[in-house]
């Protein structure tokens, strides 16, 4: 009797055989290769949906419910939104297709998707820029990340309710080092757990629950907010232009927050898209997650000012707006505590899903497609980026008076990446796709999977080139302080 199979055909064997002949071996050898070259293959998305919902968390995150709520606040409420609806379809929206480019075009991470595409030894540092951009980011990230954190609890164990001091309470949560450090690890393990199981298993699976999750309980408490008396007063300062509001500096106040919004000018766009094939739609896709995105920015609208304006608070009450003033808002409701602590639950997710991104792209530039490598490196790299974090937490408490160019570490790293580098990047991602990719190779590209008429990928392009490039100057000499 004989036996065939993958070593060729050769007579039955016994056990002892089938060891002293080293066939034992070679399938052992066989099924190692077989499952490391399993390892070694990159990630991807196993659904189109998953990819835009982990994209739209991504560029959801802190800039929708924390930064959009309390900067249109101060900013007139209306005319913002309508400023930064018009900008972000204008000009952010052209940059994050052009990301998505490059990063499916390429198929790599951030660094060597430019190598992939330039032949030049300059565009590989706006992808390096990228990365390192990601990982300061989310070193100071996760600190707020861990205020969320801490705030959650605070809402479960009581410490927040009708009779609190919420000022005091969030001046002795940011100050406090062993609760501010812990809070931070804990986030930052939250997110190493997520992002070391890859894609699919991981990221897309996480945002799969968390996404949806974040739009019910968002619509449950817009609901609310908009029965509480005289909501419609903060439904008017949300939809009813003041224009004494349109200012110049509200203009570019609005088109920052754009570029904010839709996660650009850190290669997490770049990192995510070279995860997908060529049969997903990119321009749909694009604008799938940018409309998410002004939903969610509106929701949290609707949930803040109809609830501010009912109980008499301000606006324009700055950044301490869902630390220190909902809190407040909140306790004036019947089950008050029991919904801020679902309204910190949704911050939660939002900040998560956008960690998972930063987190992700700097993995992607360590392990270079090599998954064997990844559960080591994002324990390693959550660590250090962790400990990187570490005095950022500190800024404001035992370290509030140790000072750079008369700023707290944690705000010199927020002016760095959000200032400087992501209009920087974003600048340079619209000169590279606009002006020096194969304009005919670019539009093709960007047809596959798409159904989308040639003329508007044209406008797209021109776009790209001429409309965003200006913008994003505009923004970087207003932040500068040069206009």
């Amino acid at each position: 009797m004989r036996v065939a199979g993958l070593f060729g055909t050769k007579p039955a064997l016994s056990r002892r055989a089938l060891f002293s002949d080293g066939l034992f071996v070679k399938i052992a050898r066989f099924l190692f290769t077989f499952g490391y070259v399993l390892m070694k293959t990159p990630s991807t998305w196993s659904s189109k949906i998953g990819f835009i919902l982990s994209a739209a968390g991504s560029a959801i995150g802190l800039g929708a419910i924390w930064k959009f709520p309390y900067t249109a606040g101060t900013n007139g409420g209306a005319v913002f939104f309508l400023l930064f609806l018009l900008f972000t379809v204008l000009v952010a929206l052209p940059v994050q297709l052009a990301e998505f480019y490059i990063g499916r075009k390429s198929g790599k991470n951030a660094v060597d998707s430019f190598k992939a595409l330039s032949s030049s030894r300059i565009w590989p540092w706006v992808g390096r820029l990228g990365v390192f951009a990601c990982f300061v980011l989310l070193s100071f990230y996760s600190v707020v990340g861990g205020w969320v954190l801490n705030y959650v609890v605070h809402a479960f164990t009581g410490e927040i309710h009708a009779g609190a001091d919420f000022g005091a309470l969030f001046s002795a949560t940011i100050a406090d080092p062993v609760g501010s450090i812990a809070y931070q690890g804990l986030f930052m393990l939250m997110t190493v757990w997520v992002v070391k199981s890859g894609i699919s298993d991981g990221i897309e699976k996480a945002n799969r629950y968390m996404m949806p999750a974040l739009f019910v309980l968002f619509v449950v408490l817009a609901v609310r907010s908009l029965t509480l008396p005289d909501a419609m007063a903060g439904v008017s300062f949300l939809l009813k232009p003041d224009w004494s509001y349109f200012t110049p500096q509200s203009m570019l106040t609005a088109l920052g927050q754009a570029f904010f919004a839709l996660s650009i000018g850190v290669s997490t766009m770049i990192t995510y898209a070279s995860y997908l094939d060529n049969k997903q739609d990119l321009f749909r896709s694009g604008h799938s997650i940018m409309w998410m995105n002004l939903f969610v920015s509106l929701l949290a609208g609707l949930v803040i000012f109809p609830a501010v304006f009912a109980f008499g608070f301000e606006p324009s009450s700055g950044p301490g707006l869902i630390f220190m003033v909902l809190p407040a808002v909140f306790m004036k409701i019947p089950f008050g505590s029991v919904l801020f602590a679902v309204f910190m639950l949704l911050v939660v997710f939002a900040t998560l899903t956008s960690a998972f991104s930063m987190l992700e792209t700097v993995i992607a530039a360590v392990i270079r497609e090599d998954e064997a490598k990844r559960s080591s490196r994002t324990w390693l790299i959550g660590t250090a980026i962790f400990i990187v974090g570490i005095p950022s937490a500190l800024s404001f408490g035992v370290m509030a008076e140790v000072k750079f160019f008369g700023k707290t570490l944690f705000d010199l790293w927020d002016y760095m990446i959000t200032a400087l580098i992501m209009p920087l990047s974003a600048l340079s991602v619209s000169v590279f796709v606009g002006w020096l990719q194969n304009r005919a190779e670019v539009l093709q590209h960007m047809r596959e999977g798409s159904t989308v008429p040639q003329a508007v990928l044209v406008l797209w392009l021109n776009t790209l080139r001429f409309i965003a490039p200006v913008a994003i100057v505009l923004v970087f000499a207003n932040t500068l302080g040069w206009i």
